[in-house]
């Protein structure tokens, strides 16, 4: 079993911060850990070994803090609370796995990515435990309209990942394609999570909308948050190199409104880089400046803020409280990642 108390002595200071921000559900996440653990085990060694690794790698916990937050914000205390967070994080780790074989990506949250420890025929084939094994912990609870939601959102989760690399190297997306992978990839998942804390508490259809609502907003905020910090933060606070993204030829909103406003150069800059899947210091800074001129991270920074005017937005059906209160600190959090 893995403690948040004990993962806090070896996090950056933001990662501190965000426990501090779900104490009103760290019983309920230390559970969550404990689950994933227990769950986790198999007779074939290396899979609890994969599992743990994993475990062991620093991950944040949003998906099901929020779950587990909504849950209570919405009167919920029952045991299916923690069972649900513990599925979202199966499936979220899942695609993680996978992601990282497609993306040929060597580092995920600062450690070795699975598949480089373990090689692709057994890390794609521990992705696909992870996934059968959510369904099986979803299946084993009564309420077959969470094990359906949650059966949705992870087909939307794949067809946002097959949508994106049939763009992988297109430099001609636009935004709404670009939202569109956005929804399915990270948004439909978080609005599940806040959704789902609603439907253990069988709350009224508002306030289902609502937290769903928030949560796809808080999706859509993360998102974009990532989009920038591809270009503005730092190596070790991401877990993996600045400016991956754009060498793995996946275009993200600030190169989409780069390209939207500026002239040939940046067109043919940005194709480069794609084209080689390499970036040499004279180009990265003179896309940088490119950025700063034409104002494409501050278009993204405020599109960032309009999703998290959005989600805080939609908490105003509650009444003010503990649980409501972290819910919309969590959006000024993710806002506040360095930009």
């Amino acid at each position: 079993m893995v403690r948040l108390t004990h993962l806090s002595n070896a996090l950056p200071k933001s990662h501190i911060d965000l426990i501090a921000l779900f104490e009103p559900v760290r019983a309920d996440l230390e559970a969550v850990e404990h689950e994933y653990s227990r769950q986790v085990q198999s007779q074939v060694p290396v899979i609890p070994e994969i599992g743990g690794y994993i475990q062991r790698s620093g991950g944040k916990r949003v998906r099901p803090a929020v779950l587990l937050m909504a849950a209570r914000l919405c009167g919920y205390t029952g045991s299916q609370a923690v069972l649900n967070a513990a599925v979202v994080e199966f499936i979220h780790t899942a695609t993680l796995v996978h992601d990282d074989i497609i993306d040929d990506a060597d580092v995920r949250r600062g450690r070795k990515a699975v598949h480089t420890q373990w090689g692709n025929n057994v890390t794609v084939l521990a992705g696909d435990f992870l996934y059968i094994k959510s369904m099986a912990m979803a299946l084993s609870q009564d309420t077959m309209d969470v094990v359906r939601m949650l059966c949705d959102v992870t087909l939307r989760m794949i067809e946002g990942e097959i949508y994106q690399l049939t763009k992988n190297g297109v430099i001609d997306i636009d935004e709404a394609e670009h939202f569109d992978i956005i929804h399915r990839k990270t948004a439909y998942l978080f609005g599940g999570c806040a959704e789902i804390g609603a439907m253990l508490a069988e709350a009224p259809m508002e306030r289902r909308q609502a937290l769903r609502d928030y949560g796809f907003h808080l999706g859509v905020l993360f998102q974009v948050v990532d989009d920038l910090l591809d270009f503005t933060g730092e190596a070790e606070a991401l877990g993996k190199p600045v400016g991956g993204d754009l060498r793995e030829g996946k275009m993200t909103l600030p190169l989409i409104h780069l390209l939207k406003a500026a002239g040939s150069e940046a067109r043919t800059l940005v194709q480069t880089i794609i084209d080689t899947r390499d970036v040499t210091a004279d180009q990265w800074a003179r896309l940088q400046a490119l950025l700063a001129e034409h104002g494409s991270l501050d278009y993204a920074r405020a599109r960032a803020h309009e999703f998290g005017r959005r989600a805080k937005d939609a908490l105003l059906v509650f009444p003010d409280c503990q649980e409501r209160q972290a819910l919309t600190a969590l959006a000024d959090f993710v806002l506040s990642r360095d930009f």
